[in-house]
């Protein structure tokens, strides 16, 4: 895929006018495949026929929940997730980026905004590079071959891909590799924030992350914690 308007968008809201306003707000933007549905049996059922690049996704649906529904998809797809809903609870936005969604965004919303984060996952996921000058790194963390340029981590019998929070956060461990990296910083990299009301969702990415990189994720080597301040990428065990 060569430009980023070819992605195809999966907006899961059983409201129907908000849905259909999303859409066109796509389709206005460029992108050429938006498609919609409006409860988790369609969203199930689209997901599996179209095989999305993105889905936008409710919380509250006539049949179920969203946060059940993205478990649902990340059972056979690391597609990225955004979650679009009226719930703007500090603990839903938790439970949600905890669970491993790319953003959340709560409603109203500003169109502008929506394009701008969803442009900003899908080039993570889809588009890390923009050109040779920005080639990233191949490297080994003992055994385990990671490349950045495809987001893949290869161990042993296993392929990973990363999510576009993962990648956010190794790019930039790797970056500053063998030094310590805040917490703060870490934050601003995956969400482009400070740690307010991140900083325990980080953790869980930490630990998803862990657990695709460390040949022990309870035991880690590689990816360090350094407590009271942040994480440090040790290359050499």
């Amino acid at each position: 895929m060569e430009d980023i308007k070819n992605c195809k968008i999966l907006i899961v809201d059983d409201e129907l006018s908000l849905s259909q306003m999303v859409k066109d707000i796509m389709l206005k933007e460029g992108f050429h495949e938006v498609f919609t549905a409006s409860n988790c049996h369609e969203a199930v059922e689209e997901f599996k026929k179209i095989n999305p690049h993105i889905v936008i996704l409710d919380i509250m649906l006539p049949d179920g929940d969203g946060f059940s529904l993205m478990q649902k998809f990340r059972e056979t797809s690391m597609v990225p997730i955004l979650f679009l809903s009226a719930k703007d609870q500090d603990e839903d936005r938790l439970l949600g980026l905890g669970l491993g969604a790319d953003d959340y965004i709560t409603k109203p919303f500003l169109p502008r905004e929506l394009i701008l984060r969803i442009n900003i996952v899908l080039r993570r996921t889809y588009f890390p590079l923009t050109g040779q000058a920005n080639k990233k790194p191949t490297f080994y963390l003992g055994s385990t071959l990671i490349d950045m340029n495809s987001g893949s981590i290869k161990a042993q019998n296993e392929e990973f891909t990363l999510t576009a929070k993962e990648y956010a956060l190794l790019d930039t461990l790797y970056t500053n590799k063998g030094n310590i990296v805040t917490i703060d910083t870490l934050c601003r990299a995956a969400w482009g924030d400070n740690l307010f009301r991140y900083e325990n969702t980080l953790m869980v990415h930490i630990r998803r992350l862990r657990a695709k990189i460390e040949s022990d994720p309870s035991h880690p080597k590689h990816l360090l914690t350094v407590r009271g301040l942040g994480y440090k990428l040790v290359l050499e065990a």
